[in-house]
């Protein structure tokens, strides 16, 4: 269970713009644990080598200003050597990305279980960039649902029905149909061009590429997987498609159907130039992972939306690949499960110490971040009752990079991809959302 407190919601508020869900910037500690390759080493010598995106001259400035803790006490000395069980703190001040306004639905609630019909663009629990503009925090903030068991995921791309537990008993009661292979997910999608009017049966192993940003492509090397899939209807341009996915690879229906040559419409990933004049059909990609990786994602810069992906500049320049979102293989992970930037941590405390909000683009050269200190107002900034030296939400910051930094808000409509997860079914239960507008017959786009 993800359970969080007032103590959490209230860090900073919601406000709506444009069409979009946003929330104002707040302070954030990111807390870890010494690794064990840390120790021995000094302070500056890690910033140096493991969180290159800021300059050193930041830490130093965060350090003056008291925003590095080292076992709760002030790091005045950047040159400290860190030993074993150390336990670092770093207070940042975060921006997260927007969301579509859309609300969150409440489809059925019992003692039991708790069912929504989730919006594009939100993630299920806090991850990566994200925490207040999460399922999870909303439910508990407007809708004082707390304490809920996750019972499976939907990619934060996808909409449509989503369900947990109220309970740790109705939680493990439903994991086991989960295991045992008991639950039936049938979703929607609109996807390019005249799908088959038969039913067509995929079965292409599935390999992840980046857990980082979040690619996938078919390769014998992957692992097996079965989708189904059911024409229902087709515009003259575009068909809306039924899908069965019979196991629970990382983006599977996505995948499946770019394979097939029909990529959902506006799929931000798999319907991409990047894959080449053909888009990625039967596999045929013509370039390595790393040259994808890296077309996808000079593909978004130049169109200004890393943000629809949910990543950032940071996300690209900090460290390897994290495999915490590596399927188990026994079909315990929805089919459309988060990528590591909407990963499937439950919660962020455990972070690196620079975490996913800091920046990686470059200070501007009017900021001497060596001579700042904390007589130019390097504390924690004022709250919104207008009290300082508190943590609370502050809408700019002086050491703050995304303060600086202007950003193009994405529309509303970017924020939605035609993929929804339209029925949830196990033994002795069964939840349907209404179909999307966009999977109308008479729908043109």
């Amino acid at each position: 269970g993800v359970s969080f407190g007032a103590e959490h919601f209230a860090e900073t508020s919601y406000y709506f713009e444009g069409g979009l869900r946003k929330v104002r910037p707040y302070y954030f500690d990111f807390r870890t644990y010494c690794k064990g390759r840390w120790v021995g080493r000094s302070l500056l010598h890690v910033f140096g080598t493991e969180f290159r995106a800021q300059p050193l001259a930041y830490y130093r400035a965060a350090a003056r200003a008291g925003r590095l803790r080292l076992n709760e006490e002030p790091v005045r000395d950047l040159d400290i050597v860190l030993k074993n069980n150390d336990f670092l703190r770093n207070t940042v001040h975060r921006h997260e990305p927007p969301v579509t306004a859309q609300p969150i639905r409440i489809l059925a609630e019992d003692e039991e279980v708790v069912v929504v019909d989730k919006p594009s663009s939100l993630p299920v629990h806090p991850c990566g960039r994200f925490r207040h503009n999460t399922v999870i925090f909303i439910l508990g903030k407007e809708h004082g649902l707390r304490e809920l068991h996750t019972l499976h995921r939907l990619d934060r791309m996808t909409s449509g029905v989503l369900m947990f537990a109220k309970t740790a008993a109705v939680s493990k009661r439903i994991d086991q149909q989960v295991r045992q292979r008991q639950l039936e997910k049938e979703y929607v999608c609109r996807v390019v061009g005249e799908f088959p009017e038969h039913q067509v049966v995929c079965e292409e192993p599935i390999l992840v590429v980046s857990y980082k940003v979040g690619v996938c492509r078919v390769d014998p090397k992957g692992k097996p997987c079965q989708t189904l899939f059911q024409r229902l209807s087709y515009n003259g341009s575009s068909s809306v498609v039924r899908c069965l996915p019979r196991t629970g690879r990382t983006h599977q229906i996505r995948v499946h159907l770019q394979f097939l040559g029909h990529p959902i419409v506006n799929d931000p990933i798999y319907n991409m130039e990047a894959w080449g004049p053909d888009r990625g059909k039967g596999g045929k990609i013509g370039k390595t992972d790393e040259e994808l990786l890296k077309a996808l994602v000079e593909e978004h810069r130049c169109k200004q939306s890393l943000e629809v992906l949910g990543i950032g500049e940071e996300d690209l320049s900090s460290g390897g690949e994290s495999k915490d979102c590596e399927d188990s293989g026994d079909g315990t992970k929805s089919a459309e499960a988060e990528p590591i930037n909407g990963s499937s941590c439950p919660a962020e405390d455990e972070k690196d110490l620079e975490g996913d909000d800091v920046a990686a683009c470059p200070l501007k050269s009017d900021t001497n971040l060596e001579t700042l200190d904390k007589d130019q107002e390097l504390s924690l900034c004022g709250n919104q009752d207008g009290q300082t030296g508190e943590k609370g939400w502050a809408e700019k910051d002086p050491l703050c990079v995304e303060c600086r930094t202007s950003r193009r808000d994405p529309s509303p409509q970017e924020l939605v991809m035609f993929l929804h997860a339209l029925r949830y079914k196990g033994a002795d239960f069964e939840y349907c959302s209404s179909m999307p507008e966009w999977a109308r017959e008479d729908w043109q786009g």
